[in-house]
């Protein structure tokens, strides 16, 4: 337990500093990366004060928060600046639901959150120095006791210059009533700071205009807990192709999204996305020319495969998947997102077994209604993919994905936690520590616990991955 111990020296003050640069914070040098090759500028963040998280504060206005629409509030951000004095940096209207598929079944939710003026109009504003956006993300970590996966993986995710949301930890009051440690997220849009595509209008709908940008979701239809909803014309298209347990995963339109994509553009990306599968399932599937690389970013695949297979999120590849395609480019994957159920949190389908493939979900839960699409397999049999894979895990061994700065990170994100005095009353709020809650494999008694079991499973985690990818 001593590397899970509050280190107050001035080493190890000035290491998280670096930290939070790194995982979006105060930088004037560095930019932000992205699933496309185009770079993003990375703004400046507050300085984080160790003794207390930044406060948002909502009042209802006498209104119920529910899961849609989003109800009317009064929104008040209180931050500590420089010169450790709590300051208000927002104060204003906004629109709040509950989001989630199945994390709605929780006590403690997480919120959609629309940054408004009085009429409801749209209002962009940068929330704790994040770029300046009007939707936001109120995350509210539950089942993870840890309270740090998703920014875990974020943070690892930006080491290997793809972009993930930027992440704030901050203490939640609604109506006055105490919430809990929430993180502070970047909704998934298309932005020049977030998913930093081409912003594809309504009348362009031929020639290179029609190509991009277009973001796409592997996921449950939206407020379907079970993932059984109707996945019909309107809203998605079908793969042409059946999964290792004989189902096929559908692609949502999420940016034009379902009210606004013309048939033109559903045309054009639905054609693109059954010709990458064609060519895939092909005989001749290798040819740089006529297979599947004609249509995707290899490097992007790459990197999304070990990244999941580093966190074996049961929801990996066939939930919260997104993909990008810009302009006249190839077809990327990514952002990471909602890993809640990553690095060894789930007690079903193996996801807490270190020893096993994430991307064989299918035929470990073979019926689960949300498939994983049959690529990988198919990639990994290609020598060109799997010697990629291959290569860039030796190379990020050495590096961000190394024993040593991986528990370097998770060390630091629990100082970070646990110096703001506010993880017990956190768990004061909602009594889960030493209580099972869906799905853990594990119940700790502490936080402390928590976050060494958490890191303990990384490790082992590791080791096998060190022990199989070469075996690809």
């Amino acid at each position: 337990m001593n590397n899970l111990s509050i280190k107050k020296s001035l080493t190890s003050i000035v290491f998280l500093s670096f930290f939070l640069v790194a995982c979006g914070g105060e930088s004037n040098s560095s930019s932000t990366p992205t699933p496309t090759p185009t770079p993003t500028p990375t703004p400046t963040l507050p300085s984080v004060n160790l003794d207390k998280l930044p406060i948002i504060e909502i009042d209802t206005l006498g209104g119920t928060i529910v899961d849609e629409p989003k109800t009317k509030t009064i929104m008040i951000v209180r931050e500590l600046n420089d010169e450790g004095i709590e300051t208000i940096t927002y104060q204003g209207f906004a629109g709040m639901e509950f989001r989630g598929a199945s994390s709605q079944s929780f006590d403690k939710k997480s919120y959609g959150v629309e940054t408004r003026n009085d009429d409801d109009s749209n209002l962009n504003i940068s929330l704790m120095g994040f770029p300046e956006e009007n939707d936001w993300v109120f995350y509210g970590p539950y089942s993870d006791k840890s309270l740090m996966r998703n920014p875990l993986m974020f943070s690892i995710s930006s080491d290997l210059n793809r972009y993930a949301s930027r992440w704030q930890y901050f203490d939640l009051y609604i109506n006055e009533q105490y919430q809990g440690i929430y993180v502070l997220l970047e909704k998934m849009k298309r932005d020049d700071f977030r998913i930093n595509i081409n912003k594809l209008k309504d009348n362009e709908n031929d020639g290179d205009d029609v190509t991009g940008g277009y973001i796409l979701k592997i996921d449950k239809t939206v407020g379907d807990g079970n993932g059984t909803g109707d996945y019909n014309d309107t809203i998605s298209f079908a793969s042409n192709h059946l999964s290792e347990s004989n189902k096929k995963h559908h692609f949502l339109y999420d940016t034009p999204d379902a009210d606004e994509i013309t048939i033109e553009q559903k045309n054009y990306i639905q054609s693109y996305l059954h010709d990458f599968e064609q060519a895939l399932q092909s005989a001749t599937f290798t040819d740089e020319e006529t297979g599947y690389r004609k249509y995707i970013d290899v490097d992007t695949f790459v990197d999304y495969f070990i990244l999941n297979e580093l966190g074996h999120n049961v929801d990996s590849y066939r939930l919260s998947t997104y993909l990008v395609k810009d302009k006249n480019a190839k077809l990327a994957m990514g952002p990471m997102w909602d890993l809640n159920l990553a690095f060894g949190n789930a007690n079903y389908c193996e996801g807490d077994n270190v020893s096993s493939w994430a991307y064989r979900f299918s035929a470990i839960c073979p019926g689960d209604a949300n498939p994983v699409p049959f690529w990988w397999q198919r990639l990994l049999s290609d020598p060109f993919f799997s010697d990629k894979v291959k290569s860039r895990w030796q190379t990020l061994r050495l590096t961000v994905l190394s024993d040593e700065h991986l528990a370097e990170k998770i060390d630091n994100i629990a100082l970070l936690l646990e110096s703001s005095k506010s993880v017990p009353e956190n768990f004061s709020v909602w009594g889960v520590l030493g209580q099972y809650v869906w799905p853990n494999p594990f119940v700790g008694d502490s936080h402390q616990e928590e976050v060494l079991y958490l890191k303990t499973w990384l490790q082992s985690r590791i080791t096998w991955l060190d022990n199989n990818i070469p075996a690809l």
